[in-house]
Parts: C-alpha cells; sequence; structure tokens
C-alpha cells in the first residue's frame, strides 16, 4: 500500500517536472524569438535571453555594492559611515568607535576643528540660546533648537512619514518645515513648530484661477503651530525647476491638499509668474508679512553673488524694514524625491562657498542682525552642522538626514513609489512597516543626539555653546596639503565690504590691531 503510493507521488511530481521543464523551454524559446526579432534594444537582439539579465544585474547592483563591495567612507551621496551615525543617533545607542577613525583627512577641503588646549568644562557649558526671527512682526517665531526639519511635502513622503517627523520634532521642540505641497493634517497632528512653505505652484495658498490667496494666507496664520512663511525661490537638487511629483504619487487626499487632478503629474512652474525682479520678490514678502504678521523669509540656491548684490541694493535703497526675516540657503548638492539628473549633478554652488559668501554679504551690507540665516545641504553629522555654524549660520535644516532617522536605507526609490521602508511610497503594504510613533521617538533622538554632539564639539574648541564658534575654530586642507584657517580664507568682513577687503585694506586692519596692542602693552608696562 505505501510502496504503491510512494509511486503515484513520485510519477505525479516526474509529470510536474516535465511541464515545467517544457514551459520553460517554450519561454525561452518565446523570449528568444521576441528579442531577435524585436529593434529597441541592441543587446537584447544580439545575445538573445541572455542579454535580458543585463538590466536585472544592473538594478541588483545598486543592493551589492552598498552591502558588499564599497568601502565606509565611499558610496554617495551618503556613504555608511555617515548613515550609521544618523542611525545610532535615532536608536539613542553608543556612538563611540574603537581603535581609530577610518576618515581620510588629506583630500583638499576636509575640515577639521580647532581643538582649545583647555576646553570647556560641563559645569562652565551653557545651553544653546533661543534665537527671535522677525523680532518686529506682530508674531516673531522665538526658535529654540538651532537643528530642524527642512522641507518635505506630502506626497513626496507618505502619510505616516510626515506623521512621525511631526510627533518627533514636537518631542525634541525643534520646526518642521512642510515642503512646497501644502499643510497637511498629518503636519500638524503632532504639535510641533510649524514652517509653511510658499512654492511655485503655491499649494495650500492659492485660489482658484492657482493665484496668491490673502484669505487662505490669512486661514493659514489663525493656526498657532503655523510659526513662519517661505518663499521658495529654489532647490538645491533643481535650481530653475519646480517641484515634481509623479502621477503616481498623487492620490486623492494628496490632490484634495493641492488642488489638482488625482492621478496626473505634479510639476511646479519654474518660477514665482508674480516674482521676476528683487522688487517684486520684497513686494511679496512684504505683501505675505503684512497679512499673516509672522516672520516671511525665502528658500534659495545662489549662482553667484550678483543676485545678493541686486537684492540687498534694492533692501538699502527701500530700508532695513523690507529686508526678508531669514533666507534659507541651500546647497547644490541637496536632495529631492524627483529632479532631472543634469540639475541634480550641475547646477548651483554648494554650501561650502555660497554659504560664506551669503554671510560677508549680509554683513557688508549691514543687515546681518536683521536677517537670520538657515542652510541646508548633506549636513546630517554634527561635523557639518558645527561646520555651518563656524561660517556663521543661525539654524540649520536636513531632510535627508530626518529620513536616515526614520529608518531610509538609500533604496533609491524615492520618486518610483516603491520605497522599500515607506518614508516615500503611498503603497500600504509598505507603510505598514513604518510605526509613526516609535519613529517619532526616533527622530526625537536624532535632534538630541545631534545637539549633544555639536556641543562636544564647541566645549572642545573652547566656548561654551555651539552658537560661539566662528571662523577660526575650524580649518580646511588646501592645494599644498597644509590646512589653513577658516578664518584666513574667508577673512572676517564689516559694513561697507561686502565682497570682502582686499590685501591692502586687510594690512591696513592688521596694522591697526598690531599697533594697538603694543599701544596697550606699553600702557600696561
Amino acid at each position: 500500500m505505501s510502496s504503491g503510493f510512494i509511486g503515484i507521488i513520485y510519477n505525479a511530481l516526474s509529470a510536474l517536472l516535465l511541464v515545467l521543464l517544457v514551459g520553460l523551454l517554450l519561454t525561452v524559446l518565446v523570449m528568444f524569438v521576441v528579442d531577435i526579432t524585436q529593434s529597441r534594444n541592441a543587446v537584447r537582439r544580439n545575445y538573445p535571453v541572455i542579454g535580458r539579465f543585463r538590466a536585472m544585474f544592473e538594478h541588483l547592483g545598486t543592493f551589492f555594492r552598498q552591502y558588499f563591495f564599497a568601502m565606509d567612507r565611499e558610496e554617495m551621496p551618503f556613504n555608511r559611515a555617515f548613515r550609521d551615525w544618523v542611525y545610532r543617533a535615532a536608536k539613542n545607542q553608543d556612538s563611540t568607535i574603537p581603535f581609530g577613525s577610518t576618515r581620510d583627512v588629506s583630500p583638499i577641503g576636509s575640515i577639521s576643528f580647532v581643538n582649545c588646549p583647555y576646553p570647556t568644562l560641563e559645569v562652565d557649558a551653557a545651553p544653546t540660546q533661543a534665537m527671535i526671527i522677525g523680532p518686529d512682526c506682530p508674531n516673531p517665531f522665538e526658535a529654540g533648537s538651532l537643528f530642524n526639519i527642512s522641507g518635505m511635502s506630502y506626497g513626496a513622503l507618505s502619510k505616516v512619514a510626515v506623521q512621525a517627523l511631526s510627533h518627533g520634532a514636537s518631542k525634541a521642540a525643534c520646526w518642521m518645515n512642510t515642503g512646497e505641497g501644502g499643510l497637511s493634517p498629518h503636519h500638524l497632528s503632532g504639535g510641533c513648530d510649524i514652517v509653511m512653505q510658499i512654492g511655485t505652484a503655491k499649494y495650500g495658498v492659492r485660489d482658484e484661477a492657482g493665484n496668491l490667496s490673502d484669505e487662505k494666507l490669512r486661514e493659514l496664520a489663525a493656526i498657532e503651530q503655523v510659526r513662519m512663511f517661505e518663499i521658495k525661490l529654489s532647490q538645491g537638487a533643481k535650481p530653475g525647476k519646480g517641484g515634481i511629483l509623479p502621477g503616481l504619487k498623487v492620490t486623492s487626499e494628496i490632490a484634495a491638499i493641492r488642488g489638482i487632478p488625482e492621478g496626473e503629474d505634479s510639476i511646479s512652474p519654474n518660477r514665482h509668474v508674480e516674482i521676476d525682479s528683487p522688487g517684486e520678490l520684497l513686494d511679496m514678502i512684504a505683501r505675505i508679512r503684512a497679512v499673516t504678521g509672522k516672520p516671511v523669509g525665502f528658500k534659495l540656491v545662489l549662482g553667484g553673488c550678483n543676485a545678493l548684490d541686486a537684492l540687498f541694493d534694492e533692501i538699502k535703497r527701500r530700508g532695513d524694514h523690507s529686508a526678508p526675516d531669514f533666507i534659507t540657503l541651500d546647497s547644490a548638492d541637496g536632495g529631492s524625491g524627483a529632479a532631472p539628473q543634469p540639475l541634480m549633478d550641475f547646477m548651483g554652488m554648494t554650501l561650502k562657498e555660497s554659504l560664506p559668501m551669503l554671510i560677508d554679504h549680509l554683513v557688508g551690507y549691514g543687515l546681518r542682525d536683521r536677517v537670520r540665516v538657515i542652510c541646508s545641504g548633506k549636513l546630517i553629522t554634527p561635523s557639518g552642522v558645527a561646520w555651518a555654524l563656524c561660517m556663521g549660520a543661525d539654524f540649520i535644516v536636513s531632510a535627508r538626514g530626518f529620513m536616515f532617522a526614520l529608518g531610509c536605507i538609500q533604496a533609491m526609490q524615492c520618486h518610483q513609489n516603491t520605497c522599500p521602508t515607506g518614508i516615500t511610497t503611498h503603497q500600504k503594504r509598505l507603510q505598514r512597516g513604518l510605526d509613526p510613533q516609535d519613529k517619532a521617538v526616533r527622530v526625537w533622538h536624532y535632534v538630541e543626539n545631534m545637539r549633544h554632539d555639536v556641543g562636544v564639539i564647541a566645549h572642545s574648541c573652547g566656548v561654551k555653546h555651539p552658537r560661539q564658534l566662528q571662523r577660526r575654530h575650524a580649518r580646511v586642507v588646501i592645494q599644498d596639503g597644509s590646512s589653513a584657517g577658516l578664518h584666513m580664507i574667508y577673512p572676517e568682513t564689516e559694513v561697507g565690504f561686502p565682497h570682502g577687503k582686499n590685501q591692502n585694506q586687510q594690512a591696513s586692519t592688521t596694522e591697526d590691531t598690531e599697533s594697538t596692542e603694543e599701544t596697550q602693552s606699553r600702557s600696561h608696562k
């Protein structure tokens, strides 16, 4: 009986295997005929069937390189060492490392900090002071956190990701920027401070004709959580190109918030139609500030200093009261969920060049105390944040750093709606992997550990809190392999010299300083 049953199973399996083999051969035959007759792909036409593996290997290679082949400091846009620091910080794990650093400190442009022989003791350390943005506004914003969440719209991010960021920002007492997709209930769900970004399509603040609506602005300004308004002129990943949200990510809820058709690509104009000059930009700032009573600034990527000269000249002509309350400076190596590669790779200036340019122009035009500077662009670790503070930034914001805190694995699927961690997808099946409550705690820990480690750098430099960091506290490797202080490469300027002082003026200042010191020394003796 048992032997007969075994025989039946054996015959059935044999028949099944035969069917599978025949099916496989027929499939290969069909693929062979299709490949050899099609004319769109040369590799498949010349190497039928086998040529199909090329695309599969290219796709899988992205993941194999990350896990098996790339070194800790090799990957782009963020290497494993940077990502691991964020992961550990978000999980509140030990951030110490053994044996020695894997960082190569010799390449040109490498940053190091100037340690003080007498570092600040913990008992002498001071908390970072809050800074007021828009002090002359009816409703100024007292911002306590120097590290905050950059613009990421609901649409580019999933509902659960936005909820996690909102709750985490509330726990960490930092602000959250809405991105250009408008204000959603998910941004407000955690009770955090909100910066409402106004993109070129004006999602969330436009009327039926697509124009800026004062009524919508008033409605948003009436929400206590909405602290500031940011006019987006350009973004690091795509200067000169409006926001892009593929239609497969435009759900019914997102379409309703933005006021666009469901399932269609959401492509914002290249610029605000009302803004084509410095004067028109200042007019827009003044209008929004008058309607909302809250601080208003703008976000841009610099391509050179001419734009700053033109803007600041117009501000001085009108009066300092016309200046923006803040400027958010994005870096050319910033990120995006979707952007044309020519713009992402080649357009705009990186923060290393543009941030000192902006700071010096503000100082030179006498506007530094009037305008707060917020910067962004791959600043996801304490060293990057500390460098920006040394350069003169008031606040630092990050987008991709917080994505890593949520669990992003840099799968590079943001624009495909197939994010495996549920952060940038609207597929319910994939969103199940992201628990907003758990990830909110990670966002909180990321901010707290960032503040702590930036403080560690500041105290090692001999200052009491991070806002006291200056250019003399950091050095950079130059052409001959040696390092020079940032204050030597980017000398401090003063009112009247937005482009810095020439060598004669610097020498004169140095002589005056030395003469004063000598006089004081003689007087003391």
